[in-house]
């Protein structure tokens, strides 16, 4: 009788302690959030924009440009 007192102490010592591990583990495993902020994200870019449009028109073009002056 003492033996099989034994044996069913150790198995409930050991289920004890593999469910203190598995609590203890569970409770320190990382955890990860994804969160919407409260606030909106502001991304602020100060740029400055420049550009040159550079036309060469031909003399010939140009000349038909000036006599015929109500086309644009």
């Amino acid at each position: 009788m003492n033996q099989i007192h034994s044996v069913v102490k150790r198995r409930y010592l050991l289920n004890g302690a593999l469910l203190s591990a598995a609590i203890i583990l569970t409770a320190c495993a990382p955890r990860i959030a994804i969160e919407v902020p409260k606030e909106p994200i502001t991304i602020n870019l100060n740029v400055k924009i420049e550009h040159k449009i550079l036309i060469k028109i031909d003399k010939q073009i140009d000349d038909l440009f000036d006599e015929n002056s109500e086309l644009f």
